[in-house]
């Protein structure tokens, strides 16, 4: 199926569907259709990233923050993604996607999508760090957990999160550092 009609089934489902909190899980469910296949004939590693788009629509969608995305103009935006392949997704096969905010820094909003096997088993579980710009610097997230009525700091990070934040920190700085290519 082609994403454009997975996402309209995606707004449909999110508009007519039930309203969750800033810090539920969004449930998906998908199929692994013909153009979703790489070479070995299961899933292609670039459609995962690419499903855990509508994912992340469906959490903001159902948690009300669209109308406060449209009115403020802000544009979401990834600043990293770490995933982990564990399984295989056949053709044909059913699968969930679950999509949840683990909690937030000053800029960044942390995220963390898994895909399910029809059995519940792990095929692939992904950390996202993703952010809100608006005329070119981020929204602070205070600033989004307000506009969906959050009160207080965010949930504390898993110590796996703050590692990968630290790495990926690590990586910029030695990539600021590097000498530059002719």
């Amino acid at each position: 199926m082609n994403l454009y009609l997975r996402l309209i089934r995606v707004v449909v489902a999110a508009l007519f569907g039930r309203r969750i909190g800033l810090l539920d899980e969004s449930v998906l469910r998908f199929r692994v259709w013909p153009n979703d296949l790489d070479l070995n004939l299961h899933m292609n590693n670039g459609r995962y990233l690419t499903v855990m788009d509508l994912g992340r629509f469906d959490l903001m969608l159902r948690a009300g923050l669209a109308g406060t995305i449209r009115r403020r103009r802000w544009m979401p935006v990834l600043g990293a993604a770490t995933i982990r392949y564990r399984r295989s997704l056949a053709a044909f096969a059913g699968y969930r996607l679950r999509s949840r905010l683990l909690g937030w820094d000053e800029k960044w909003l942390y995220l963390e999508q898994g895909f399910e096997d029809a059995r519940g088993a792990v095929a692939a579980h992904a950390v996202v760090k993703a952010a809100f710009l608006h005329r070119g610097g981020a929204v602070p997230t205070a600033e989004i957990a307000a506009a969906l009525g959050w009160q207080g700091p965010s949930p504390a990070l898993p110590a796996y999160v703050l590692a990968l934040r630290d790495g990926e920190e690590a990586m910029r700085e030695g990539l600021r550092d590097a000498p530059r290519a002719a």
